[in-house]
C-alpha cells in the first residue's frame, strides 16, 4: 500500500476486521483478513483515494466492508479467496513435506538420543539401561511397531545384539556425540534390513506393515477420486462458461441470470480445477516412485537372499552394505505413503470449498438454466480452432512462436495460467488457450489465445488488453491467485494513476537476492615493521646508531681465501647420435690359373717352357 497507510494501521484494520468477524461467530484466520482487506481496497468499486491519508471515517469504512464480505457465506468469491488461503498455507511440495516431517522425527527422538549420547555410564547396570534405550531409539527411528509391542521388541533386540552385542558398549561410550549420533542412525537402518529380511523369510516382523500392498490399493483408489472430482468440477467450468456465453449474446438471458454470480462461481471451479491438478500431478509422480521401488526392493532382497542362502556365517562387510540398501528402500515408501496420507487429505479439505456450488446452483437450477444452451468442453473448443493460426505477415512488430518453430514450445511459461488473454478482460470469462494457433511474445511474456480473432484484436494492442485483465481482478480478487497475476499486486496503485490510462500501472521496485564476499586483504600489507610508538624504544636504537658510528669495521684476508671464488661450469651432456655409411657389395671374378711347362727339362740339352694360361673368361663367370 501507500506510504500513508502505514503498518501500524494496516495491523489495527486486520486485527479490529478479525475481532468484529469472531464476535459474529466467525473466527477466521489474521491471513484470510489481509487478504480481504487487500482486495477490499483494490476494487475500484469502493473508490478508496490512496493519494491521500485514510481519514478515521475510511479506516471505519474499510473495516465494515471487509466484516461484510467475510461474512458473506452465499458469495462464491469468499470461498474461492478461503480455498486459495488455505492451499497456500497447507500445501508443500514432495521435498518440503519430507523435510518437514524428518525434523519432526528428529525433534521426537531428540530426548532418546540425548539421553544415549550425553551420558557415560560405567556400571554393568546403566549400560543395560543405555543398551535398552538404543533397542526404543532403533524401534522409533524405524517406525517399524509400537514400542508397547513386546514381539516387536524382541526382533529388535535380537537383530540388534547380532550386530552390535553389548560387549561393544565400552567402545560406544568412549566415542564423540556426533560420532555415536552417527553410529546410532546406521545402526537402525541395519537393524530394519534384518526385519525386513526376516518377514520375507517369514521368520518375523511383527508390527511391520504391507506397505507395497498398501500402497498398490492406495493411489489406484487416491488417483480415481482425483479424476471424478476433476471431472465433475470441469463440467460446471463448461456449464457456467456456456452460460456466461449466452448472457453476451442474448440480452434477455443477460437479464434473466445477472442476478446469479455465475462469474464468481466460475472462478471457483477454475481455481478448485487448478488446485486439484497439482495433487494429481503429485499422486502420478508417486505411482510412479512405488513403482521403481517395487523393482529396486526386489532385485535388492533377490541379491540378499542369494548371498545368505546355506551360509551359516557371513562376513559382515559383505552383507551389512545390502540390509542398509533395504532400510533405504523401505524408507522410500514409507515416505510415499505420508505424501499419499497428505494428498488425500488435502483432496478431502479443498471439497469443503465448493459446496456453495450446490448451494447457490442446484442440479434442477442449473439444468432448466442450460435449455437451449450448447455446452461446449475445453477439449472440444481447442479442437474447433485447431485448423486456424495466426499469419505472421499481418504483424510486423509483433513476435509470434510456433510448435514447429520453436524449441522447448510445451515448456514455454504462459500467462495467466493458460487462459485466453483477451476473453478475460472483455468478457470476464476464463477460456483455454489453443498454442496451436499462435502464442504471442509480448515484453519477454507469452500469450495464448481461445480464438485466431481474440489474437488479432489482443496483438493490436497488448498494454490496453493487459491493463483491463489488472482491472478485472482488481475488481474480483480472487482473479489474482487463479491467473498468477501476484507479483503485480505486491503493492496498490494510487487512484489517480489508475483513472490515467496513459499512465498504467507502477512498476514494482525491482528485488532481487544478493550477496558479496571481500577478501581479507585485497591490497598488499603496508605495515612498517620498524615503527615503533615507544619513545623510551626509539631511544634505546638512537643510542645505538650513536655507538655504531664510532666503531669501525676490519676485515683480512688469508693466503686461502685470496682469490677465491665460486665457479660453476655447463657442459652439455652427450647426445644420442648415429650415422648410415654405403651397404657392403661384392663381386666374383675367375681364379687366375697359370701353368708353366717344361721347367724339368727333357731329353734335349736345352730347355724349352711353356706356359698355359687355363683361366677361364669373364663371361663365363
Amino acid at each position: 500500500m501507500s506510504g500513508e497507510l502505514t503498518q501500524s494501521v494496516i495491523k489495527r484494520i486486520i486485527r479490529q476486521a478479525g475481532l468484529e468477524c469472531a464476535a459474529q461467530g466467525q473466527s477466521l484466520s489474521e491471513t484470510l483478513v489481509a487478504f480481504m482487506v487487500k482486495a477490499v481496497v483494490l476494487d475500484p468499486r469502493n473508490d478508496f483515494d490512496m493519494d491521500r491519508i485514510l481519514a478515521e471515517n475510511d479506516v471505519q469504512d474499510l473495516i465494515q466492508l471487509c466484516v461484510t464480505r467475510l461474512l458473506d457465506t452465499t458469495n462464491p468469491s469468499l470461498s474461492t479467496i478461503k480455498m486459495q488461503v488455505y492451499f497456500d498455507m497447507n500445501y508443500a511440495n514432495r521435498d518440503e513435506l519430507l523435510c518437514e516431517n524428518e525434523r519432526v522425527l528428529e525433534g521426537r527422538l531428540a530426548p532418546v538420543v540425548r539421553a544415549i549420547t550425553e551420558r557415560g555410564p560405567h556400571a554393568q547396570e546403566e549400560m543395560e539401561n543405555v543398551y535398552q534405550k538404543i533397542v526404543t531409539y532403533v524401534l522409533l527411528r524405524s517406525d517399524l511397531g509400537s514400542p508397547t509391542d513386546i514381539e516387536a521388541i524382541r526382533e529388535v533386540t535380537a537383530a540388534l545384539q547380532s550386530v552390535f552385542p553389548q560387549t561393544e558398549m565400552i567402545t560406544f561410550i568412549s566415542l564423540s556425540k556426533k560420532d555415536k549420533e552417527e553410529q546410532l542412525k546406521d545402526l537402525a537402518m541395519l537393524v530394519t534390513g534384518i526385519r525386513l529380511y526376516n518377514k520375507q523369510c517369514q521368520k518375523g516382523g511383527s508390527g511391520i506393515d504391507d506397505l507395497p500392498d498398501i500402497l498398490h490399493e492406495a493411489i489406484p483408489s487416491a488417483t480415481q477420486t482425483l479424476d471424478e472430482r476433476l471431472s465433475s468440477c470441469q463440467l460446471l467450468a463448461h456449464r457456467y462458461t456456456a452460460l456466461l456465453e449466452s448472457m453476451q449474446e442474448d440480452h434477455t438471458r443477460y437479464s434473466q441470470l445477472s442476478t446469479f454470480k455465475l462469474k464468481e462461481a466460475l472462478f471457483n471451479v477454475r481455481q478448485y480445477e487448478a488446485f486439484l491438478c497439482i495433487l494429481q500431478s503429485n499422486a502420478i509422480t508417486s505411482a510412479q516412485e512405488v513403482e521403481s521401488l517395487d523393482v529396486k526392493f526386489e532385485a535388492a532382497m533377490m541379491v540378499l537372499k542369494n548371498t545368505m542362502q546355506d551360509k551359516t556365517s557371513i562376513e559382515s562387510k559383505e552383507v551389512f552394505p545390502m540390509f542398509m540398501e533395504l532400510s533405504k528402500l523401505w524408507t522410500g515408501y514409507q515416505n510415499e505413503m505420508l505424501l499419499l496420507n497428505f494428498l488425500t487429505n488435502m483432496t478431502d479439505n479443498l471439497q469443503q470449498f465448493l459446496e456453495i456450488q450446490s448451494q447457490l446452483f442446484p442440479e434442477e437450477m442449473l439444468t432448466s438454466l442450460l435449455e437451449g444452451v450448447t455446452v461446449k468442453s475445453d477439449e472440444e473448443r481447442i479442437k474447433e480452432t485447431m485448423g486456424t493460426r495466426v499469419d505472421v505477415s499481418d504483424f510486423k512488430n509483433q513476435e509470434w512462436l510456433f510448435p514447429e518453430t520453436t524449441d522447448n514450445f510445451d515448456q514455454l511459461l504462459i500467462q495467466y495460467h493458460g487462459f485466453c488473454a483477451h476473453s478475460i478482460g472483455v468478457k470476464g470469462i476464463t477460456l483455454p488457450g489453443n498454442p496451436a494457433i499462435g502464442i504471442l511474445k509480448h515484453k519477454e511474456k507469452y500469450y495464448v489465445f481461445s480464438s485466431k480473432e481474440a489474437a488479432y484484436i489482443f496483438a493490436q494492442d497488448p498494454a490496453k488488453f493487459i491493463q483491463l485483465n489488472v482491472e478485472k481482478a482488481k475488481k474480483y480478487a480472487e482473479l489474482i491467485q487463479l491467473l498468477e497475476l501476484r507479483h503485480q499486486f505486491e503493492y496498490l496503485v494510487p487512484h489517480a494513476q489508475a483513472r490515467n490510462a496513459k499512465k498504467g500501472l507502477m512498476k514494482p521496485l525491482p528485488k532481487c537476492d544478493n550477496a558479496t564476499q571481500t577478501d581479507t586483504h585485497i591490497l598488499p600489507p603496508t605495515i612498517v615493521r620498524s615503527y615503533e610508538w615507544n619513545e623510551w624504544e626509539l631511544r634505546r636504537k638512537a643510542i645505538k646508531l650513536a655507538n655504531l658510528r664510532r666503531k669501525l669495521t676490519h676485515a683480512m684476508q688469508t693466503d686461502l681465501s685470496h682469490m677465491r671464488r665460486e665457479n660453476f661450469t655447463q657442459v652439455y651432456l652427450p647426445k644420442d647420435a648415429g650415422t648410415q655409411t654405403k651397404c657392403d657389395n661384392s663381386s666374383n671374378v675367375p681364379k687366375p690359373q697359370i701353368f708353366l711347362k717344361g721347367l724339368r727339362g727333357g731329353s734335349s740339352p736345352t730347355t724349352h717352357m711353356v706356359t698355359v694360361d687355363l683361366t677361364r673368361p669373364l663371361d663365363e663367370t
